[in-house]
């Protein structure tokens, strides 16, 4: 199969999870009609699951659980509407509180990784812009090589953090907010299928970034080649 070919295969398996994704929200984020919002319903679940300790507040970041500060953050823009998606979102950020609760070695595993992963990629990129150089002045082709080589390396490391994730989320999503959420007691019956569409919408996102990483990789790679 010709090289253009395969990268078109590519670039629709990156992106066409992730706009799949995007429908999903937005087409269960419209309409409002519950009568509380995302962020109420999170504060509900802490309340009602007995999370000692933990606090939901909103932010700008995008909607997350920080494992370290005990914090459900939701987004106001998304989780603070009215909407399934919102509900649906905050229960699966809860689902992550339910799993640091439970000691759940994955998720302690995947925050450090993502803290490593921040300077990791940092010094890869800063390795890859100073390689060339380093060869150069130094005289020695094989020195800029391998650090060329080390800082490819480096860049993979946030493919292994999406991999983490995925099962991560999988779990908060699957195992831990979905029940809740099939009890009948924050969404009626009939949205629980939905609510799965949405979760699993959820999923898609971390595999597509998954998949943009590798093809990174690959694309520094075939760089590191020429």
């Amino acid at each position: 199969m010709p090289y253009v070919a395969w990268l078109v295969i590519l670039i629709a398996l990156i992106a066409g999870p992730g706009l799949w994704a995007r429908h999903v929200l937005e087409r269960y984020g419209r309409d409002e009609y519950f009568s509380g919002t995302g962020i109420d319903l999170a504060r509900i679940l802490v309340r009602d699951l007995n999370l000692a300790g933990v606090s939901v507040e909103t932010t700008d970041l995008g909607d997350h659980y920080d494992p370290r500060d005990k914090v459900v953050r939701l987004n106001p823009e998304s989780s603070g509407k009215r909407s399934l998606t919102a509900v649906v979102v905050a229960a699966h950020e809860v689902g992550h509180a339910l799993q640091d609760q439970s000691g759940d070695g994955l998720l302690r595993f995947r925050t450090g990784l993502v803290m490593f992963g921040i300077w990791a990629e940092r010094i890869g990129a800063a390795a890859i812009m100073i390689a060339p150089l380093l060869g150069a002045a130094l005289q020695v082709p094989m020195v800029g090589r391998l650090l060329l080589v080390g800082a490819v390396f480096v860049l993979g490391i946030p493919v292994v953090v999406h991999l983490v994730t995925l099962p991560v989320e999988l779990d908060a999503s699957f195992n831990r907010a979905l029940p809740l959420l099939k009890t009948g007691k924050y969404i009626p019956p009939e949205d629980e299928r939905a609510a799965r569409r949405i979760l699993t919408a959820c999923a898609l996102t971390y595999l597509a970034q998954a998949l943009a990483s590798m093809f990174n990789i690959l694309r520094w790679v075939r760089l590191f080649r020429r």
